[in-house]
C-alpha cells in the first residue's frame, strides 16, 4: 500500500524533494506524490533570477522541470493554486480552488516572502508594493522589473545585501543608472567585514553603480524616487526592494505547529506534528541559515530517504554555508566566520587589501583549520581555501601562500588545470558533485555541459560552478 505524500510548495525545495523521492521510487510503488504550487510556472531556479534581469539568461533557461515532467514521473502536480488550510485531525489540506487533498505525510516547502520595510509611501493600504516599486523574488518580479527598467532609466535598489547587489549589477549591465541605498556603512554586512565591503563597493562603482551607504529610506515618492533619512534624495523611475525575506509560516501558525523565525524542525525535519515536515526557507533548523539553496537541497535528500523508507536512519545535521556573489565581473566567495579581526585572541587572521585592483583576501584559522575567509578577486585562493574548508584538513603552515592561492594540504600543487584537481574535490557545492562524479558521468556518455548537468545536477544550483564544469568537460573531451 502506498503512502500519500503531499508537498506544499513547488519552488526549489519542493521540486527537488519531488525529484529525490522519484529517484528512490521511480514508479510510485511506495509513494503517491502530490505537489501544490502557488505560482503558475513550472519550478525554476530562483538563484539565477539576477541573470534573467541581466539578460544573460532567458526565463526558460532557469526552469527546473519541463512541461512533461509531472506525467513522466507519476506526480500529481497542481500549479496556480494555493493551500488555504491544514486539517491535522483529518489529515487533509483545503486548496484555493475548493478541492481537498488527503495525506499520510505532509511537507511544508512554502519558502519565504519579501519583507518590505516600514517606509512611508512604499506600500498601499493592503500591504502590496506601491506603483513603481517591485520586489526581487519571483520570475514575475523579473518581468515587472524588465518592463519598467528601460535602457538609461534611473533605478534605485533598496538593500545592499547579496540579492540587492546582484539585481543592481544586472540592471547596470543592461544600461540603467543604478543607485544602491543601504542603511549600514558597508554592503553585505552579514557575509563581509567592513574592509571587504568597501573594496566590493568600489569595484561595483567602477562598473557604473552608485551607493548611498549608512542612510535609510525615509519616504518613497512615486515617479520621483526616495527621500533618505539624512535629508538627501535619490531620483529613480523604478525602485527595486531587496531588504530581506521572512519565512512563509502562515499555514503552520494556523495549524498550531511550533513556529519561531520559521517552522521549527528536528534532525528528521519533523515539525511538532510528526506527520508534517518542513524544508527550505520556511524551516528553522539549528544547523543552518535560511535563504540559500544548498541547505534546502541537502534537506530534500534526507527527507526523501525517510519518506520512501530508503534510509530510515537519515538525518540532517546542518550545512556549512559558502556564499558566492553572482555578479558579472566580480568574483567573491565568503565562508564561515568572517568577522573575527586580528586582535582576537583565539584565532590567526591574515588579511590582504588591494582596493585599486578590486582585491581583498582574508583568512581566519582556528585550531589549524579554516574557520572563515573572504576572497574577492582571488579565484585561485577561493578554490583552495574552499577545498580546505570542505575537507576540514589542517591549513598549510605558510598562511600567506594559502591566501595567495599557492598552497594546498599535503604539499599538493595548485590546480592550474582540471587534471590537477583531486577526484574528491567538490566542484558543485549546491549538489555535492565532485570532479570524480563528473568524470564518471562523462565516461558514461554525458559528453557536454548540458548532459553533465542533467545527469549530475552540477551547475543547476547557484550556477557559480559553471566555468569549472565547462573546463572539466573541455579537458575530458581532449583526453577522451
Amino acid at each position: 500500500m502506498t503512502r500519500k505524500v503531499v508537498v506544499l510548495g513547488y519552488g526549489m525545495a519542493g521540486a527537488r524533494l519531488a525529484d529525490e523521492i522519484r529517484a528512490r521510487d521511480p514508479e510510485g510503488t511506495r509513494v503517491t506524490l502530490t505537489v501544490i504550487g502557488e505560482e503558475p510556472h513550472a519550478a525554476y531556479n530562483r538563484v539565477l533570477l539576477s541573470a534573467v534581469v541581466a539578460g544573460t539568461m532567458r526565463p526558460e533557461m532557469v526552469r527546473l522541470h519541463d512541461a512533461g515532467w509531472a506525467a513522466a514521473h507519476h506526480v500529481d502536480l497542481r500549479t496556480d493554486v494555493k493551500a488555504e488550510h491544514i486539517d491535522r485531525a483529518a489529515r487533509r489540506v483545503r486548496l484555493s480552488d475548493g478541492s481537498t487533498v488527503d495525506y499520510d505525510a505532509l511537507v511544508l516547502a512554502t519558502g519565504s516572502r519579501p519583507w518590505l520595510p516600514a517606509v512611508e509611501g512604499l506600500t498601499l493600504d493592503d500591504g502590496t508594493p506601491a506603483p513603481g516599486v517591485v520586489t526581487f523574488r519571483t520570475l514575475d518580479d523579473c518581468d515587472r522589473i524588465l518592463d519598467a527598467a528601460k535602457a538609461g532609466a534611473l533605478v534605485a535598489v533598496l538593500g545592499g545585501g547579496l540579492l540587492g547587489l546582484e539585481a543592481a549589477r544586472g540592471l547596470a549591465g543592461r544600461g540603467n543608472l543604478v543607485t544602491v541605498v543601504h542603511p549600514v556603512g558597508h554592503v553585505m554586512e552579514r557575509q563581509l567585514d567592513a574592509g571587504a565591503g568597501a573594496v566590493l563597493a568600489k569595484a561595483l562603482g567602477e562598473l557604473g553603480i552608485d551607493f548611498k551607504l549608512g542612510a535609510g529610506a525615509a519616504r518613497y515618492l512615486p515617479g520621483d524616487g526616495l527621500k533618505l533619512d539624512d535629508g538627501s534624495k535619490v531620483h529613480a523611475d523604478l525602485l527595486v526592494v531587496s531588504t530581506g525575506v521572512r519565512a512563509e509560516t502562515t499555514l503552520a501558525v494556523e495549524a498550531g505547529l511550533e513556529v519561531d523565525r520559521g517552522v521549527v524542525v528536528d534532525d528528521a525535519l519533523r515539525t511538532s506534528d510528526g506527520r508534517i515536515h518542513a524544508i527550505g526557507d520556511c524551516a528553522q533548523h539549528p544547523g543552518t541559515v535560511s535563504g540559500l539553496v544548498e541547505p534546502a537541497w541537502q534537506q530534500a535528500k534526507v527527507l526523501a530517504d525517510l519518506l520512501t523508507g530508503a534510509d530510515v536512519s537519515a538525518r540532517y545535521r546542518g550545512t556549512q554555508v559558502i556564499t558566492k556573489l553572482k555578479a558579472r565581473g566580480i568574483d567573491l566567495t565568503a565562508l564561515g566566520d568572517v568577522h573575527t579581526d586580528a586582535a582576537g585572541p583565539d584565532a590567526e587572521v591574515v588579511c590582504l587589501t588591494d582596493p585599486t585592483r578590486g582585491r581583498y583576501a582574508k583568512l581566519v584559522v582556528r585550531e589549524e583549520r579554516v574557520a572563515g575567509a573572504i576572497l574577492l578577486g582571488a579565484p585561485d585562493a577561493a578554490a583552495n581555501i574552499t577545498h580546505l574548508f570542505d575537507r576540514g584538513v589542517p591549513v598549510p603552515e605558510d598562511r600567506l601562500a594559502v591566501l595567495l592561492g599557492r598552497a594546498l594540504p599535503g604539499g599538493a600543487t595548485v590546480a592550474s588545470s582540471p587534471a590537477d584537481i583531486p577526484a574528491a574535490a567538490v566542484v558543485c557545492r549546491c549538489n555535492s558533485v565532485t570532479k570524480g562524479r563528473l568524470v564518471e558521468a562523462f565516461r558514461a556518455g554525458a559528453t557536454d555541459v548540458t548532459e553533465l548537468a542533467s545527469v549530475t545536477r552540477a551547475t543547476t544550483g547557484c550556477g557559480s560552478c559553471r566555468d569549472a564544469v565547462c573546463g572539466i568537460a573541455d579537458w575530458l573531451a581532449t583526453t577522451a
